[in-house]
């Protein structure tokens, strides 16, 4: 009688193992003077508070900020392109900039990874973009989860999720409820799609144009693949800088993660009663990839509206006299940013003008 193994299964354990050991000094690398322990055990010990003589972060009434997000179809673009080091970076990037709106310093990310079969290539170029992700959020990556899931996807395939927790101090948390008339919109820049509207795209570019990867497009000096798979900008150091350089005063009212529903969506998600936001369509340039999208797909206006987020990745509202500083500061951290439209008294929705 034969005898089974997990290998018959699909599950390699030296596979396992290899691939394990390939993605530590990638995980530790993020390691902050919070994480108290290695990498390998059943769970991670991160401290909310620590002295050290560089370092002090103390908080008087701490708030634990979570969020959880994946990076959805645009690991087809990264399975075709056979390129997987930047989703990683989207991976972090979509729990980060949400634990941010509401002035969330992000402390840990774990990660989910579920794949077909073992690859430990595959494994460490996926780990490198969160690794990277998570340095450029100044968050530490202390531990995560490798699902071998032969039965549930096909050889080459795989999924991601990602787990952030921050922290934030209860008398400054940003909730949107301090937003009054007359406060400024501020854009913060995407650096193109992000990591939403994916299956439109797809759907335009490679059903409908019937486009490859590979080829070149004039109007952006990019392959399709390189357009479609530009990594979504983190702006957690620009921004937290900003909050912590009005540490006293309330500045900073309301902010917004402009993901799926675009600015349209999800501006009203942090609007009082009575508080409109009025955006000038022509006060920000939108990035060519969404103006060649638009034309290859013959999409109307307000479905552009409603799926992308059309050149603005981040939003901040906040007190008129300091507008013109806190652009500066963003400025300076290469994160461009431009008042885009004010709050105006009306229903809590967003309006063009």
């Amino acid at each position: 009688m034969a005898k089974l193994s997990y290998r018959d299964a699909g599950l390699d354990l030296d596979l396992y193992e290899e691939s394990l050991a390939q993605i530590a000094p990638l995980v530790r690398r993020t390691h902050t003077p919070r994480v108290l322990d290695g990498f390998g055990g059943f769970a991670s010990l991160v401290s909310i508070d620590f002295n050290s003589r560089l370092f002090a972060k103390n908080y008087r009434r701490p708030v634990l900020v979570s969020s959880t997000d994946g990076v959805g179809s645009k690991l087809k673009i990264a399975m075709m392109m056979q390129k997987h080091d930047t989703v990683g970076i989207d991976l972090v990037a979509m729990s980060v900039n949400d634990c941010l709106c509401v002035g969330g310093e992000p402390l840990f990310f774990l990660d989910y990874l579920a794949m077909s079969k073992d690859d430990p290539a595959l494994s460490r170029q996926i780990l490198k973009g969160i690794s990277d992700g998570c340095l450029e959020a100044e968050c530490a990556l202390v531990g995560g989860e490798t699902a071998i899931l032969p039965d549930f996807y096909q050889p080459g395939d795989y999924d991601l999720a990602g787990f952030c927790v921050g922290v934030v101090e209860k008398d400054r948390m940003i909730t949107g409820k301090a937003i009054q008339p007359g406060d400024l919109v501020l854009g913060l820049a995407s650096t193109g799609i992000h990591s939403n509207g994916y299956s439109l795209v797809r759907k335009i570019v490679f059903d409908h144009a019937g486009l490859k990867v590979d080829q070149m497009i004039p109007d952006l000096a990019q392959t399709v693949g390189e357009a479609l798979l530009e990594p979504t900008r983190i702006y957690v150091r620009p921004v937290l800088n900003v909050l912590h350089h009005y540490a006293v005063k309330q500045v900073v009212r309301g902010m917004a993660h402009i993901t799926g529903g675009g600015l349209i969506d999800n501006l009203p998600r942090i609007l009082p009663k009575q508080c409109q936001v009025v955006l000038r369509r022509q006060s920000w340039e939108v990035p060519a990839v969404f103006q060649w999208l638009q034309k290859l797909g013959n999409i109307e206006q307000a479905e552009m509206d409603r799926v992308f987020n059309l050149g603005i990745g981040f939003v901040m509202i906040v007190r008129e006299y300091y507008a013109d500083s806190i652009i500066s500061q963003l400025q300076e951290r290469q994160c461009p940013t431009r008042v885009i439209g004010e709050v105006r008294r009306g229903p809590a929705e967003v309006i063009y003008e």
